[in-house]
């Protein structure tokens, strides 16, 4: 079974990846950030490296889905490679940060992965409000991000409601999480579990 966790930058996908994953001792795939080669020059430069940057995500989430449907045991993955195509990508081109080309080009080669892959089983959706991603962002503390512009990260958030609305791929579990802390308030954690057995108990 493939569980997957997708939601803006800041959401918290990370931290529930890995306590669903203790939890249910289910495999944990997660986002391929510290060893990207591309992540700190883009957020120096967006214009320039957002292809690349792109093309590297789209790449490594493939083979992630490749990875988790060959072997045969539960997995969760820390983001999907929709988001990369139907938010990210996109956001990057209408903000005049990947010209045309690229993005035609990029558009073009996930759609054929698209088509060779599975959705995953369930998605978990991270309803967060801008001002709680921000602050999220803050606490976390990572260098690469103190660049990240406000409206970079609003544009997502719209782009991200989008899709999920009209998202019709298999099930989907929407978590608010404005006043949820799963890390420190193990009740926040419970009803996120409670709510996912009531969803994968009609996966098998």
């Amino acid at each position: 079974m493939h569980i997957a966790i997708a939601g803006n930058i800041g959401s918290g996908k990370t931290t529930l990846t890995g306590l669903l994953a203790k939890h249910y001792k289910w495999d944990a795939h997660y986002e391929d950030v510290d060893d990207n080669p591309y992540l700190n020059d883009f957020y120096d430069d967006m214009q320039r490296w957002s292809f690349n940057l792109q093309i590297y995500f789209l790449n490594s989430r493939f083979n992630q889905i490749l990875d988790i449907r060959k072997s045969g045991i539960t997995v969760i993955q820390d983001r999907t490679i929709y988001e990369d195509a139907y938010i990210f990508a996109p956001n990057l081109h209408s903000m005049g940060l990947m010209t045309t080309r690229d993005f035609e080009n990029y558009y073009t080669l996930f759609n054929l992965m698209a088509s060779l892959v599975e959705p995953p089983d369930l998605l978990i959706y991270l309803r967060a409000s801008v001002s709680t991603l921000v602050t999220q962002i803050q606490k976390r503390g990572r260098e690469y991000e103190n660049t990240i512009r406000l409206d970079y990260i609003n544009r997502l958030n719209e782009r991200y409601e989008a899709w999920i609305e009209g998202y019709n791929l298999g099930k989907i579990l929407i978590v608010d999480v404005n006043n949820t802390d799963f890390f420190n308030r193990p009740e926040d954690l419970g009803d996120v579990i409670n709510k996912v057995d009531a969803q994968i108990h009609g996966l098998f």
